[in-house]
């Protein structure tokens, strides 16, 4: 039963990426429209690739000497093995590759989607959304496919061939050695969320100041030398970086999982493994419910609501889980009381580990509801900066700034209910599998958020490519869904990041060999300071490094129009190679001190301070950074659709203001100030959170209190430590102490 369940895992992965290649093929064999169009697109498409290989050139010697630096630490203590660098290796890889196959296909189904709206909004929709579900498909296939692959070795190797015991040293090698692989996958994730960012907001602020604001020339006008490389970046950050970001964060969740998962004593019918192998099932099964989510999505007339099929396809996939989530647990799980020695020996049934799963699933969707309110067109939130861009920019910015402020109280709120909810549920593997849970439909959270870069991308290839009024209509109302629910998607990926990062600070804490953080002690307390300042000066970075290209990509902009005579009478063309080269280079530059700070600093305190300092560093990069996150995602997507407002024409005062007005003006400005918050620092924000556990997961057996090899002896003693506690309390022996025995 064991051998066909735990190959069924690496089996699902496979069938996703079967059907995320029938997807792609389907997308490449639509029309692409006339010869401008694809000349657009080829230039985009180029742009892009460029950036890619750039930025592999730089992380290919990250990868070779971290990994020659991880295979020569894991030979220094008894949990770990020099193959944690070719986990390593394997993840970082197979995250890069995530982040292509979204660009690729991303760069393909644009124009194709163009194309398709001289049809109908109906055809754009499948189109783009049909290219978004090739990256999410690709993107939750490559991760189960990985993982499941992985432990299947792993476990047969460091387990299964010694006779080790599933709860002790050797599945914790094994675990450690696999933590490796999401370490590659986060590292690269956040370099190229980083790097992506970067390149995407220089282009677009530049584009933005110049074109819309000082020449009055529309948005993705052909004139604007600035447009290509923002439609380039569009690729890069929201899809090619999305889909690394995405990758880690799914692949994180599963593993903190496993790691609480060894820690649950489970007399069942898979050797024990039940608690370790459940996270990597219920991520394949979320891969095909996503799946099977994905063909909902689809409207019969140009009429009907694109949200509403977007959110139709993504509630089937999450009630499919639900239901198949408990007869899963129920197949897999024994009967009885499980006990997890961490946090104070919680003991918890099987359907208290599904109550986590659906609270988990719940957090997710009401993450997303509230994120969806506070960003979308015509709500409240959006209405009042539209309202208060009527009095100038500063106003404007007064009113983004206070929306996202107060986007991060119902969401906090949320996420404490579901942590504390979980955690009842089933201890700190509750709310590890929450997190699980929440990230099991990410196939189709990541094709919903994909969607929209390809739909950007489509307004902009017709615009540049003087198509009809009305092509543009049916595309900017892709586009406007899609900049509801990438904030959505941010939201969600936030709230996983944060629940994720708690598992996996209770599974460090494990093997650090310290019981608790004692927040009384002047360094651990210092340590929680520290901690809570990283968020603040990774994002000032990040952004400060926007606003230095930004500058560089400004001044290009207006030196071709001073410059090169006929741009603005369609008689010559802008060089745009030049703004690309300018984004290319800025990014790559720019993204190596965030990504510094984020590795460096576990290490740097882990290393020098102990791990009990290092865990109140963990505490204070999670609570500020998911803090900024929120604040960053919401006020930036609510800055965006304020200003894609004016196009419609919007009422204020009694006064219909479009395009071209001085409050539209002022909206601009705060979409400006708003696209460093969500598309390079806010989004980053998940991935530093997990980065820094994940790292400091890595390097607990090296700063451990306990003798390497006694972490399994000191588990052993907080086992005794309940068994004494249970018969204090209990006058005769009863099943509970029988099993915890």
């Amino acid at each position: 039963m064991e051998e066909v369940l735990i190959y069924l895992v690496p089996v699902l992965g496979i069938v996703g990426l079967i059907v995320m290649a029938i997807k792609s093929a389907w997308v490449t064999k639509q029309e692409t429209g006339d010869e401008t169009m694809v000349e657009l697109a080829g230039h985009i498409a180029k742009g892009a690739m460029a950036f890619l290989k750039a930025e592999w050139k730089v992380l290919f010697y990250f990868v070779v000497i971290a990994g020659i630096i991880l295979g020569w630490s894991g030979t220094l203590v008894a949990n770990s093995s020099w193959i944690i660098a070719v986990s390593f290796v394997i993840g970082a890889f197979l995250s890069a590759f995530a982040g292509y196959l979204g660009m690729n296909i991303a760069t393909k189904a644009n124009v194709r989607t163009t194309q398709a709206a001289k049809t109908s909004l109906k055809k754009a929709l499948s189109v783009s959304f049909t290219g978004g579900s090739v990256m999410g498909i690709g993107v939750a296939g490559l991760a189960v496919l990985g993982m499941g692959s992985l432990f299947i070795v792993f476990y047969n190797m460091f387990v299964v061939s010694t006779g080790g015991d599933v709860n002790g040293d050797a599945m914790a090698t094994a675990l450690e050695v696999l933590a490796g692989f999401s370490l590659g996958a986060e590292s690269i994730a956040l370099f190229a969320r980083v790097g992506g960012g970067i390149y995407t907001k220089a282009a677009d602020v530049g584009a933005d100041l110049v074109g819309k604001v000082e020449a009055g020339i529309p948005e993705d006008d052909v004139r604007n030398p600035a447009t290509i490389a923002d439609n380039v970046g569009d690729n890069v950050g929201d899809v090619a970086g999305m889909g690394a970001d995405l990758f880690g964060s799914y692949v994180a969740t599963i593993l903190a999982s496993m790691v609480l998962g060894r820690e649950i004593v489970s007399n069942d019918n898979f050797g024990g493994i039940a608690p370790i192998l459940l996270p990597l099932v219920i991520a394949g099964m979320g891969l095909m419910f996503s799946i099977s989510g994905t063909f909902f999505v689809k409207i019969s007339k140009d009429t009907d609501s694109v949200q509403a099929a977007l959110n139709k396809g993504n509630w089937i996939s999450i009630l499919l889980t639900v239901g198949a989530s408990f007869f899963l647990i129920d197949y897999m799980l024994p009967d009885g009381e499980l006990v997890l020695s961490r946090g104070g020996s919680i003991s918890f049934t099987k359907m208290g580990v599904f109550g986590a799963v659906v609270i988990g699933l719940i957090v997710g969707a009401l993450m997303s509801i509230i994120t969806e309110y506070y960003t979308s067109m015509g709500k409240r939130p959006v209405n009042s900066i539209i309202k208060q861009s009527s009095t100038g920019h500063a106003t404007n910015i007064i009113g983004g700034l206070s929306v996202g402020m107060e986007s991060t109280v119902l969401p906090i709120l949320v996420l404490a209910g579901g942590i504390y909810g979980s955690f009842m549920a089933a201890g700190l593997y509750g709310v590890a599998i929450a997190a699980a849970g929440m990230m099991a439909t990410t196939a189709m959270q990541l094709a919903i958020d994909a969607f929209g870069p390809i739909a950007d991308n489509a307004g902009g290839i017709a615009e540049m490519s003087g198509l009809p009024k009305e092509v543009r209509e049916r595309t900017d109302i892709l586009d406007a869904v899609g900049n509801t629910t990438a904030a959505a998607g941010k939201g969600f990926a936030i709230a996983s990041a944060a629940l994720t990062a708690l598992a996996l600070f209770a599974a460090y804490v494990g093997l650090a060999g310290i019981s608790s953080i004692d927040i009384y002690k002047a360094d651990v307390l210092s340590g929680l300071f520290v901690g809570a300042m990283i968020p603040f000066i990774f994002s000032s970075l990040a952004i400060a490094a926007v606003g230095r290209a930004a500058m560089d990509m400004v001044n290009e902009v207006r030196r071709q129009f001073r410059e090169i005579p006929g741009i603005m009478e369609y008689k010559a063309k802008p060089e745009y190679e030049k703004c690309v080269e300018i984004s290319t280079k800025a990014s790559i530059r720019e993204m190596v001190a965030p990504g510094a700070i984020a590795i460096l600093s576990p290490i740097i305190v882990g290393f020098a301070f102990g791990p009990e300092v290092l865990g109140g560093l963990l505490a204070g990069i999670t609570v500020s950074g998911v803090l900024m996150g929120i604040f960053q995602n919401n006020a930036g997507g609510a800055w965006d659709n304020a200003k894609k407002s004016f196009e419609k024409g919007v009422e204020i005062d009694g006064v219909m203001q479009y395009k071209g007005s001085d409050a539209h003006k002022a909206s601009v400005t705060g979409d400006t100030v708003g696209d460093p918050f969500k598309d390079t620092s806010g989004p980053s924000m998940n991935i530093l959170i997990k980065l820094t556990s994940i790292v400091a997961l890595v390097i607990a057996p090296h700063i451990s209190e306990v003798p390497h090899g006694s972490v399994a002896a000191l588990e052993k003693e907080e086992l005794k430590k309940e068994i004494t506690y249970v018969e204090s309390k209990v006058a005769e022996k009863s099943p509970k102490v029988e099993m915890i025995k």
